[in-house]
């Protein structure tokens, strides 16, 4: 009966030991899901850093906006970088999530394109302009064109969170054609199938679109929609994400999106 104690004693403490290795394990290690274009590249020039700090980062890329916060909210993932605040509010409001901005990282000026017009002064009357069916990218366009004189707001609206309904005075008459999914903007652009394309910055560089040369309007870098690292609330101070955000505002990283990027992706340290 003694050898068998010791025997289960023994089993108990190896169990203990490997339960306590795998903790350790899972807190040197970050999961994070990302957008492919700039947010997956950033993020693997910051792997060797963090490496050096003793943390193992492993990035899963999406090719969709919807998934990220679902997998975050399901803890399939510790944390996600592919998104900007208005987004992330609009996805706890409507779905319920509890997630966190745990820090911004970068700029990514929105850009209006066309492959008719040079200038914004040549916009005819009753042109047309393709939008994302992201919500919240509404307002974000809807203020590049006001800033443009292409239209006015309503009084009194939230330009961050307007929508085409509150748009007050069109004097070109500018049709807004039904929104589609942001991943296909820069198809329907090469395919000419409107005026003007309004395309998110992530997916104007993977589709070969160089923002600050190919863009008819461009968002200059005082935006409020910088990209953010999202975490579950709480989690926004252990100490892997401080580790992780340390690293994403060093020098090493903001001076690889500067000359990487060529001013179509701002770095940011806040």
């Amino acid at each position: 009966m003694k050898k068998i104690s010791l025997i289960v004693t023994a089993l108990f403490i190896l169990i203990l030991a490997a339960c306590g290795n795998k903790t350790e394990q899972d807190n040197k290690t970050i999961v994070i899901g990302a957008a492919n274009v700039p947010h997956a590249e950033i993020l693997e020039k910051a792997k060797p850093l963090l490496k050096k700090q003793g943390s193992d980062l492993k990035i899963k890329v999406f090719q969709d906006i919807v998934m990220p916060n679902k997998a975050l909210a399901d803890k399939e993932i510790d944390a996600n970088y592919f998104q900007h605040v208005p987004y992330l509010e609009s996805e706890n409001k409507e779905k319920g999530y509890n997630l966190v901005n745990a820090g911004a990282v970068h700029i990514e000026p929105f850009g209006i394109y066309s492959k008719n017009y040079k200038k914004v002064s040549d916009i005819k009357k009753n042109a047309t302009i393709q939008i994302s069916s992201n919500s919240a990218d509404q307002g974000r366009i809807l203020m590049l064109l006001q800033r443009e004189n292409l239209i006015t707001f309503k009084k009194g609206v939230n330009k961050v969170t307007a929508s085409i309904k509150d748009i007050d005075k069109n004097p070109k008459n500018i049709t807004f054609k039904s929104p589609i999914d942001p991943g296909l903007l820069p198809k329907a652009y090469e395919n000419n199938e409107a005026d003007l394309f309004a395309i998110n910055t992530n997916y104007a560089l993977d589709s070969g679109l160089t923002p600050n040369k190919d863009a008819l309007i461009l968002e200059g870098s005082k935006s409020p929609y910088v990209n953010i690292v999202a975490v579950r609330k709480g989690d926004e101070n252990s100490n892997k994400i401080k580790k992780l955000m340390s690293v994403l505002h060093s020098k090493e990283i903001q001076d690889f999106i500067t000359d990487k990027y060529k001013g179509a992706v701002l770095p940011v340290t806040k």
